[in-house]
């Protein structure tokens, strides 16, 4: 991953991939309704990283809870449980408010892939090589599938033309599967390297970057490539891809963040770094994106052309993925610290000292910030607005 910045070029249209579907655009202008809830790594099938509500200036801890390695999983909240894999290769159910555990599944290996919660269901993978499905109440196995390698990225869903859900993963096999909710694969479809992060939905289209350095836009329903987006040598994209307006945002290894035009098939703006690569994926608002840097940085920028807002330093580089929640941006840090900024200027408001790097991204929801650390704990903190009090402080 040396090479300082990457022209990213179209090698591959629909007749080019051998694709029968016809061009179809995938502008979509409605925007995923965020909810109290924290069902999905990044909060929607979009993968856009916005939390509904507003956070407290001051958050205060609530409780952290123990598991026997370190928790760069990261958590989702549902109906006040905290859903969360471990290195050790449990996945957990924690009680919301106490922190105390209600149910813990075991893995053959350790779980980093963020849990998906949908319609009474727990889908997770994990380094052992399978996708496991568990029910939400009792974590008892629901079914299991074998991959031919790890799941690290957390699983996704959408609903056909028929109103069915279907459950999309990838894997270090280098494909991308799609599941019915009993299980059922319906089709899987092969890359040339890595799949790492988490597929983006959007309308009947499923975009994720991979270690085969391509941005990938392939049909939910017939599980075909629509298109191919060469990024470029060493362009690896370990991280997820957010949707928005029919465009992709997304860092990768060439040490640049990139805005992609799926219609056109074409790079919109480049936010380059020099010398170090992009792996935290953003938090994408109407006017911004925001997002981590191995450069030690969080960084925003304008959602049209890429040019900085502002930048916040820490002390290491920062791999978790920002949360925006109102007017403020949660995210943790290799250093450490988990940091709240003033959306508007970068402006820091609050940290508080775990002490080992933070991998994990957070979960904000019902009024709490949940994340996990190295120090193989899951940390939850209070941050509601107090009542009598402007929202926000």
């Amino acid at each position: 991953m040396s090479r300082p910045t990457c022209i990213l070029t179209c090698l591959a249209t629909l007749a080019a991939v051998g694709c029968q579907d016809k061009p179809v655009r995938v502008v979509s202008k409605a925007k995923p309704a965020p909810t109290a809830e924290w069902s999905i790594f990044r909060g929607d099938p979009s993968l856009r990283g916005i939390a509904p509500g507003q956070l407290s200036s001051k958050p205060e801890l609530a409780w952290k809870f123990e598991t026997k390695d370190a928790v760069t999983s990261s958590p989702v909240v549902v109906n006040g449980t905290v859903f969360v894999g471990s290195g050790d290769g449990f996945v957990y159910a924690v009680d919301l408010a106490s922190g105390k555990e209600i149910w813990k599944f075991k893995t053959d290996d350790l779980v980093e892939a963020p849990p998906l919660v949908h319609k009474g269901h727990v889908y997770v993978g994990s380094a052992d090589f399978f996708l496991y499905a568990l029910d939400a109440v009792s974590g008892k196995l629901l079914w299991k599938f074998e991959t031919g390698d790890k799941i690290l990225g957390s699983a996704n869903w959408m609903r056909d033309v028929n109103g069915k859900t279907r459950i999309l993963v990838g894997s270090y096999d280098n494909k991308l599967y799609c599941f019915d909710q009993d299980g059922k694969k319906l089709w899987d479809y092969t890359t040339d390297n890595y799949v790492n992060g988490t597929p983006a939905i959007l309308a009947d289209r499923v975009v994720f970057g991979g270690c085969d350095a391509v941005l990938h836009v392939v049909s939910a329903t017939k599980g075909k490539a629509i298109m191919k987006l060469r990024l470029g040598d060493d362009c690896h994209v370990a991280g997820s891809v957010a949707l928005a307006d029919g465009k992709a945002f997304f860092g990768h290894y060439g040490n640049e963040f990139v805005c992609v035009d799926l219609d056109e098939g074409k790079q919109v703006w480049s936010y380059p770094s020099r010398q170090y690569a992009f792996f935290s994926s953003p938090a994408v608002l109407a006017d911004r994106v925001v997002f981590g840097g191995r450069n030690k940085k969080v960084h925003c920028v304008r959602r049209d052309n890429g040019k900085q807002i502002w930048t916040f330093p820490t002390k290491r580089k920062v791999d978790g993925s920002p949360v925006v929640c109102g007017d403020k941006v949660v995210v943790g840090s290799g250093d450490g610290r988990l940091y709240l900024l003033a959306l508007a200027d970068g402006k820091e408001l609050w940290n508080y000292e775990i002490g080992r790097p933070i991998v994990s991204s957070p979960a904000v929801a019902q009024g709490m910030i949940v994340v996990g650390a190295n120090d193989n704990r899951l940390w939850a903190f209070r941050a509601a607005p107090k009542a009598g009090k402007r929202q926000g402080e």
